[in-house]
């Protein structure tokens, strides 16, 4: 036999690393899942023009005030029914939802006349339910576009209708949605909620308070009801675990129109000021703006 008539076998090419399901999904290809969580998102940001954004954060099982009228939706089951008595908000907790609302709608419509190249101070929220749903709603109300943050989880929280959908993102790793949460943001605005509320308001003032940020970043607090039944800041500076100076990190509110002034003053004073004039060659940020 010739050696024309040898026929000649190949082994099957290996899949690429990069298209490597197993690979991809294993503990050894968890630093490319992070760094997905990076740059995927960043690469949108700067697509969508995105510069900064204003960040809400609340209690996910708060309804709208018509919903809460309505007696909210009826239980997948009886055996849901304790626990649809212990979260279904009253009346009182809805109104948060509609304070949460009005005030992301006032914010973007002020944000939207802003004149600048890139969209300012976008209401961004974890992307779920409850008082996050309020604040993407306000804003789309307003016309802008609105972000939504969310993390996949166990029992699935599903992103609400009203965020813009190219900003609609899904993360796995929480510390990169909070990474994403802390670097864009210039304001904080805490409504009433729960332990991942607290999370991120002890979080954002830790870091004012170690100047761990390169910017000034407003906090606003709202519900001083609420928040004064839960929490005593005044027991921490007279134990001395907080100076009192610490307590100007943040601004307690109890109205929209109130809140929104303090972020519309401060926003204008902090990040709206006259630029300064830029070096040849100099780059101007395209998003996260910071100071130098």
């Amino acid at each position: 036999m010739s050696t024309d008539e040898i026929s000649t076998t190949y082994t099957k090419p290996a899949p690429l690393a990069y298209e490597n399901p197993q690979f991809l999904n294993s503990t050894d290809g968890r630093i490319l899942r992070i760094m997905s969580e990076y740059v995927e998102p960043l690469a949108r940001f700067r697509r969508e023009q995105i510069q900064d954004t204003v960040v809400f954060f609340g209690s996910a099982r708060f309804l709208s005030l018509e919903q809460a009228r309505q007696g909210g939706e009826r239980s997948a089951s009886p055996e849901d029914e304790g626990h649809r008595r212990v979260s279904q908000p009253n009346l009182e907790m809805a109104h948060y939802y509609e304070d949460a609302r009005r005030m992301a709608f006032l914010l973007s419509n002020w944000a939207a006349h802003i004149p600048a190249r890139r969209r300012r101070f976008v209401v961004t929220t974890g992307g779920g339910p409850g008082i996050m749903e309020a604040a993407n709603r306000g804003a789309r109300e307003a016309g802008a576009k609105t972000i939504g943050l969310n993390i996949r989880l166990p029992f699935e929280q599903y992103p609400n209708p009203f965020i813009t959908p190219s900003l609609n993102f899904e993360f796995h790793y929480f510390f990169m949605r909070k990474f994403w949460f802390a670097y864009l943001a210039k304001a904080l605005v805490i409504f009433p909620g729960g332990f991942g509320t607290m999370d991120e308001l002890f979080e954002i003032l830790t870091l004012a308070q170690t100047q761990k940020l390169a910017k000034k970043i407003l906090v606003v607090i709202y519900g001083s009801k609420y928040w004064n039944q839960l929490l005593n800041f005044q027991t921490m500076v007279e134990a001395g675990a907080i100076s009192p100076s610490d307590l100007e990190l943040f601004k307690m509110v109890d109205s929209p129109e109130e809140g929104f002034q303090f972020l519309k003053d401060g926003l204008t004073r902090y990040h709206l000021g006259p630029e300064r004039p830029r070096r040849v060659g100099e780059v101007v940020p395209e998003i996260a703006k910071t100071n130098p």
